[in-house]
């Protein structure tokens, strides 16, 4: 690829690498919580880490704004930068079937690295699983016909969530009650150390296994490690897979290589926050009213939000498209960040044991909800300063290239002098 025709690639996708720049900004806000907290403090405030003042604003703030809607918009530019490649690989006369599986081979070995060895909450591997289908069976649809499957999916899924829903709601009646049976009871107990207020002695026997040494962590984490690709695939795939296909349709449609006008995108963030924000605090209101109890956070975080989320989704990729600028420093940046994203999205875990788990500096438990903020704070600056430097070096960021050459079976030329003559 010569350099003009790789300058012109680069523009074409600015509005999608500012896009995902501030989704692997935007995921660390709720992902802070489960590197730091107990698991059931990610859905429920009164679980761990504060319910009042300022903690309760910043749960309220993530489920309205953040909560779903990170992991979403990522799993739209995923679907896109799928096509990008294909498209590229096409043009330059290669196996797009070859190159695609590669890379979701290699992507689902680091996802599976990053699951059992440092963190519970990977989603690669998901994405790798979910990728392959996107690309077998719906990479030539037309965007209406990717649109129309992606609602079909998220029925669907609506479907299966309401079920889940109204499922934890009869166990909880029965636990109550005290006449459910031995497997009820214990789906109730999996159900509330996830969603619910676990008992003292549960978050006791958490916290002493995250503050302790790492194969202590290590041999807690294995077994749900090893089940929950498919416990993913299971739950999230086809709204993740609907992500995708409407990520795909955006990206053949003009909306994330910033092809609409700048009225188009105001109009679609209008929409998305005037519907998303009033729906997503009426449904906050529920679990608010039920005083957190684990079918009401159920119902609010897995059944309610499900109807909303795309279109608040739709509302975020408008308003970061709208907020882009061309030769802007604040944009070169965040891009920037974009375009590292596997990097950054690795380099936060390890960055966040470090801080929170036991074989680092021990912080697991001992911040308020609230105080995690200036944490995300810094490394997402830490993010903003170090990705465009190195970038103006290198042609992708340190884990890109290494994804990039295996999946290759090739090393990759990596310093921006030999991209030229490439």
């Amino acid at each position: 690829m010569t350099a003009a025709a790789e300058a012109s690639y680069d523009n074409r996708i600015l509005t999608l690498d500012f896009i995902r720049g501030v989704a692997v900004m935007g995921i660390l806000l709720m992902n802070i919580v489960a590197f730091a907290m107990p698991e059931a403090a990610y859905s429920n405030p009164l679980a761990y880490g504060g319910h009042a003042g300022a903690d309760f604003v910043a749960w309220l703030a993530n489920f309205v704004l953040i909560d779903g809607k990170m992991r979403g918009l990522f799993s739209f530019l995923f679907g896109a930068s799928t096509l990008l490649v294909i498209d590229r690989a096409e043009a330059k006369g290669e196996n797009p079937f070859t190159v695609h599986y590669a890379r979701m081979i290699w992507l689902f070995v680091f996802g599976m690295a990053h699951l059992v060895l440092l963190w519970w909450g990977d989603i690669l591997n998901h994405y790798a699983l979910i990728g392959g289908i996107a690309f077998f069976f719906f990479r030539k649809l037309p965007p209406y016909k990717l649109v129309i499957m992606a609602l079909v999916l998220l029925g669907a899924e609506f479907a299966f969530v309401l079920a889940v829903g109204a499922e934890i709601a009869a166990g909880e009646v029965a636990v109550r009650a005290g006449h459910a049976s031995v497997d009820v009871a214990h789906a109730y107990a999996a159900n509330r150390a996830n969603l619910g207020v676990p008992p003292a002695a549960e978050i006791a026997k958490d916290l002493a296994i995250h503050r302790g040494d790492y194969a202590t962590i290590f041999a807690n984490r294995l077994p749900d490690a090893l089940r929950a690709p498919v416990q993913a695939f299971l739950f999230l795939g086809m709204e993740t897979l609907a992500y995708m296909l409407l990520g795909m349709a955006a990206l053949r449609g003009g909306l994330l290589t910033g092809d609409w006008s700048r009225r188009a995108y105001a109009r679609g963030a209008a929409i998305g926050f005037a519907i998303g924000v009033p729906a997503y605090l009426a449904i906050a209101t529920i679990p608010i009213r039920h005083g957190f109890d684990t079918a009401s956070v159920a119902a609010a975080d897995l059944v309610w939000s499900e109807p909303v989320r795309p279109v608040m989704i739709l509302g975020w990729a408008c308003l970061l498209a709208l907020m882009v600028r061309p030769g802007g420093r604040l944009t070169a940046r965040v891009a920037a960040a974009g375009r590292m994203a596997f990097t950054n999205y690795l380099a936060t875990t390890v960055i966040c044991t470090g801080l929170f788990y036991g074989y680092g500096f021990g912080l697991y438990g001992r911040l308020s909800r609230a105080e995690l903020y200036p944490v995300v704070a810094a490394i997402c600056l830490g993010m903003l300063l170090w990705s465009q430097p190195w970038l103006a070096r290198f042609r992708y960021g340190p884990l890109e290239w290494l994804w990039r050459s295996l999946a290759r079976g090739r090393l990759q030329p990596m310093r921006q002098a030999a991209s030229a003559s490439q």
